[in-house]
């Protein structure tokens, strides 16, 4: 568990670099809203309610990659499902769609490691000692993140995409931020900010 000086550490570092993320990649971020715009005539900018640290509902920033279709399961995205645009497509791929959530972070409702935010039914029924990873900020990246990188993928292989992320994927991806937490050091924060950059 973060002791209240390592959550000082995490903070003062989440600032310093949202603060020069969003001064490097402003241009790509309302480049991509653009396009998004265009494509899925509508706003390029997707707005999500997540659940958060201590169970508070925040609202996530990501460029909008998928288009509204009616009678579409939208619990579950995988990586062939049909409302991805083009150029959704190659946010993803490239993780351009993140990039909004520097701002969650410089705001605090976010930091850049650690579990990635759910939406409601997932993070806000954990229960005895999983709810502590509710004691955290949600991150753009973290080790669940990284070992799922292609989760949408592995959904598209199975004949029950929701079955298999609620009994293997899920539970992993709980255990792993469990151990996250239990060990964290802002080297190792550093080194999965690395993985996700370098890919």
């Amino acid at each position: 568990m973060l002791r209240t000086t390592d959550k000082l550490v995490k903070r003062i570092f989440d600032i310093v670099l949202s603060v020069i993320g969003i001064g490097l990649t402003w241009w790509i971020v309302l480049l991509s809203w653009i396009i998004a715009s265009i494509e899925t005539k509508s706003n390029g900018l997707f707005i999500q309610k997540r659940v958060g640290k201590d169970e508070k509902l925040f609202n996530v920033f990501k460029i909008k990659t998928m288009r509204e279709l009616k009678g579409v399961d939208t619990t579950i995205t995988t990586s062939n499902d049909m409302r991805i645009t083009k150029s959704g497509k190659f946010f993803r791929d490239t993780k351009i769609d993140e990039l909004p959530q520097f701002f969650n972070v410089l705001f605090g409702t976010m930091s850049f490691v650690g579990p990635r935010p759910d939406v409601a039914g997932y993070a806000d029924k954990l229960k005895g000692e999983d709810k502590i990873i509710l004691e955290i900020s949600p991150g753009i990246t973290g080790p669940a993140s990284l070992k799922y990188k292609d989760e949408e993928s592995m959904l598209a292989a199975q004949d029950d995409p929701k079955l298999y992320n609620d009994t293997v994927i899920w539970p992993d991806k709980v255990r792993l931020n469990k151990e996250y937490i239990a060990t964290w050091s802002l080297k190792k924060d550093i080194i999965y900010i690395m993985k996700t950059i370098l890919g």
